[in-house]
């Protein structure tokens, strides 16, 4: 059996960053092919702004050409995976890495689901709560498992409150699954911090830096990938014995890219 894992990229949904697609259907699809065809040339775009058209719709079956989408988005718009890149310029004293780096093999792993859907915004998830989580399912961390944090903050996706109230990670409870020799964490939130708006409303009371994104900046210091924006976790029959599979889109210097995550039971 295998599990959708993964939220889509919905410019309908309430956002954090602009996102625009571009439908063109399979009527359209004939114009857009023409102005492909015919744009390469300054003569012509002047023969096609005068109408003239190499192919035309009658000479094509059902009058349809093919459908194209063109997505205008932050790479951390749906279920994605973010690597070292994104958290600074340098991990464990060396550059960081990009996610085409990341090794395959941490992405395809056994995965094991901690249920915190009982904590609520503000709360967060400490140390304690991990190891307290583990004891229940009488489940012993290995290196390299992929380690799930449900919350079911998924339910609430397309919403304000998706953005802005959710149950973040603790810095040390991210820091004491990475000293497991766990590679990839994953969570069901938008980030794996706090909200942003309570993370900025300390740091403005306090001046603190060490609030700002402590979870992302520990991959500063210590080497480790998470996956965002994860769905479905309370579909998974049972907490551990299935396989993750979390393979990045390969995307040129960038810190992150979208991943259609799958449980394979």
């Amino acid at each position: 059996m295998i599990i959708d894992l993964s939220l889509p990229i919905d410019e309908k949904a309430f956002e954090a960053h602009p996102i625009r697609i571009e439908r063109i259907d399979h009527k359209q699809g004939v114009k857009h092919l023409n102005w492909v065809l015919m744009s390469k040339s300054v003569l012509g775009r002047i023969k096609y702004f005068l109408g003239q058209r190499i192919i035309r719709k009658t000479e094509i079956p059902d009058q349809e050409f093919l459908s194209l989408e063109m997505v205008y988005a932050a790479v951390h718009m749906g279920t994605h995976v973010d690597f070292t890149y994104h958290y600074g310029s340098k991990s464990e004293g060396k550059p960081s890495k990009k996610i085409n780096d990341l090794p395959l093999e941490w992405c395809y792993s056994d995965g094991v689901v901690l249920d915190f859907s009982h904590k609520k915004y503000p709360q967060i998830i400490s140390k304690a709560d991990i190891t307290e989580a583990l004891r229940k399912v009488n489940y012993e961390l290995k290196p390299m498992d992929i380690v799930l944090i449900r919350t079911d903050s998924d339910k609430f996706f397309g919403k304000k409150e998706y953005l802005t109230s959710y149950v973040g990670m603790s810095r040390e409870a991210t820091e004491y699954l990475i000293d497991q020799g766990i590679k990839v964490i994953g969570i069901d939130t938008l980030g794996l911090d706090r909200p942003f708006k309570d993370i900025f409303r300390d740091f403005q009371n306090t001046r603190d830096k060490n609030l700002l994104y402590p979870c992302h900046m520990l991959g500063r210091i210590k080497e480790y990938a998470h996956i965002e924006r994860l769905a479905n976790l309370d579909k998974l029959p049972k907490q551990f014995g299935f396989k993750v599979i979390c393979f990045p889109i390969k995307i040129k210097d960038v810190g992150a890219a979208w991943s259609r995550v799958v449980a394979v039971v």
